[in-house]
């Protein structure tokens, strides 16, 4: 069995290469067809590049799901008449990884760094981007390091730098470390804080594309959406679309966590069943308990209940229709001994410490929202705080500068509808349902 697991109905692209030291290398990579898909891009021009990536459907692996060639055809291109001198675009690889329940983008830099490096430079050449930023999470220490030395590499070999494979094309690449903030995975406060400013999200419009990091024109991709830039560009849009449903081409790398007996990284067609992926992938639940709930794309997404889950297609149009969102695809298990009620309040915790307190609703409901489930929990709640709750979450969603307020509203808007006999025990009785 793979690194940790794998198993057969996998289809291994971006993570072939995962738990092989030998594939951290340059030399490493360039023996398994590294770079090559870089030389095929410089020899094409950028507008080719970007409708290659087109027809391939590929959607942004860090949480919206945006067609990843429209948002690169976005970016602003250089006139062949000005007198003005062209102002530098920017490329950033979002790798601020910190949604409760997600741990892909760090394995894609620990195992197959030159991966993402060839695809971001693949799409820095798309987008006549002269610099790459590589914005880690805080806490991702060793992943940095190990993606600093491949940069270095990279650099000393001329694929990086001055002159690019010899093409005479200009791409440099910074790796920086963030300090470990959540909202700074919002890709405007990633922006805030690589220019030394407050990791707060900014208003738009105007959009990155237009005004982005230092006011240039930015466009800002998840690492999964660049690793699978190369493979893309190598083989084809059509090649990669023989996977996935029409409207959510391609694999992706699902985090499984939770109560399941083989949880870890799995890297499976899009539209995969995830009653598949619980009960054949990952080996089904733990000591054989019964299922009660799933979140389906990281904490920020509304929950499922068991009978929901059994019928969802992990796609991004497919968990819609099932009740929830994809998101990044971290798919959180739950089996009948779970709190939901402590659970939530986790989760609204969490992103009450997170938040930025810029927007009012934001910062004051994330607030109240967790005190009031601390007092539910506490057997000192009311029935009337379920109304509240509601309520002030109803207020939260679509208010705010960015989503965080949101990815509140989701899971106790959920949790209330498909187990409010839950709260209502505790309520009613001061008693949880279910282990601590």
């Amino acid at each position: 069995m793979g690194y940790p697991y794998s198993h057969e109905k996998e289809v291994p692209i971006l993570s072939k290469y995962f738990g092989d030291p030998e594939a951290r290398t340059l030399n490493g990579w360039k023996e398994r067809g590294g770079y090559e898909a870089l030389k095929k891009a410089l020899g094409m021009s950028p507008e080719d590049v970007i409708e290659i990536v087109k027809a391939s459907g590929l959607r942004g692996r860090g949480g919206a799901g945006f067609p990843t060639g429209l948002k690169w055809s976005f970016m602003p291109k250089a006139k062949a008449n000005a007198t003005v001198k062209a102002k530098p675009h920017y490329l950033l690889c979002n790798a601020d990884e910190s949604e409760p329940g997600t741990f892909k983008d760090r394995e894609l830099l620990r195992w197959v760094p030159h991966q993402l490096i060839e695809g971001c430079l693949i799409g820095a050449h798309a987008m006549g981007a002269q610099h790459v930023y590589i914005y880690c999470r805080g806490e991702f220490f060793e992943a940095t390091q190990v993606l600093a030395k491949a940069v270095e590499d990279a650099y000393e070999a001329g694929i990086i730098g001055d002159d690019v494979l010899g093409s005479g094309q200009k791409i440099d690449v910074t790796v920086f470390a963030g300090a470990g903030a959540y909202i700074c995975g919002e890709e405007t406060g990633l922006m805030n804080s690589l220019e030394g400013r407050r990791g707060e999200p900014r208003v738009k419009p105007p959009f990155p594309a237009a005004v982005g990091a230092f006011g240039m024109p930015t466009t800002i991709n998840n690492v999964e959406t660049l690793a699978a830039i190369p493979h893309i560009v190598a083989n084809g849009g059509e090649w990669y679309r023989q996977w996935g449903s029409e409207k959510s081409p391609g694999t992706k790398l699902f985090c499984v966590s939770g109560h399941v007996k083989r949880p870890g990284n799995y890297e499976l067609p899009l539209g995969f069943p995830l009653k598949d992926l619980i009960y054949d992938v990952c080996g089904g639940m733990i000591e054989d308990r019964a299922l009660k709930a799933v979140i389906p794309g990281g904490s920020s997404v509304p929950l499922l209940s068991a009978e929901e889950a059994m019928g969802c297609a992990l796609c991004y149009e497919g968990v819609v229709e099932a009740g929830s969102m994809l998101g990044c695809a971290s798919v959180i298990v739950m089996d009948e001994t779970t709190d939901i009620v402590h659970q939530v309040m986790r989760m609204a915790s969490f992103y009450s410490h997170e938040s930025c307190g810029q927007c009012t609703p934001c910062r004051e409901g994330t607030a109240w929202v967790t005190t009031i489930l601390k007092r539910i929990e506490d057997g000192r709640g009311t029935e009337d705080d379920l109304d509240t709750l509601v309520e002030v979450t109803q207020q939260m969603t679509g208010t705010t500068i960015c989503v965080l307020s949101d990815s509140v509203a989701a899971p106790v808007q959920s949790s209330i509808e498909k187990f409010r006999g839950e709260y209502l025990a505790l309520i009613r009785r001061g008693e949880r349902v279910g282990a601590a």
